[in-house]
């Protein structure tokens, strides 16, 4: 470690390295020349490089927009079983698109 880093100038580069999200943010910690960042750095090029890591991203990324996706179904479903209960309750369409957020076009095609 250079004379000049201290351990708490060590702790802050740490926790950059930890915060970047750019490829530009690590260059910035690498040009510092700390050994211990570059070759952490280095490390982490080498993990990323891999097919296996960019598999698992991919896998991981798939995973994520599943479950949003999923959510969203059923937000949607519930939205449906409330706007049917509440055509069954009599309530008017404006209401319920009020209470749900449905399409008018929707709970109309539930009524049928």
């Amino acid at each position: 470690m250079p004379d000049n880093v201290s351990d708490g100038d060590m702790l802050l580069l740490w926790l950059s390295l930890f915060k970047a999200e750019t490829e530009e943010e690590l260059e910035k910690i690498k040009e510092m020349e700390v050994p211990v960042m570059s070759q952490a750095i280095n490390a982490y090029y080498t993990i990323t490089a891999s097919s296996e890591f960019r598999e698992k991203e991919r896998l991981r990324a798939k995973a994520r927009h599943d479950e949003a996706q999923a959510l969203h179904n059923a937000d949607r479903n519930a939205k449906i079983g409330i706007a049917r209960n509440m055509i069954a309750d009599g309530e008017p369409i404006e209401k319920i698109v009020k209470y749900t957020g449905l399409a008018k076009e929707s709970i109309e095609n539930l009524k049928v």
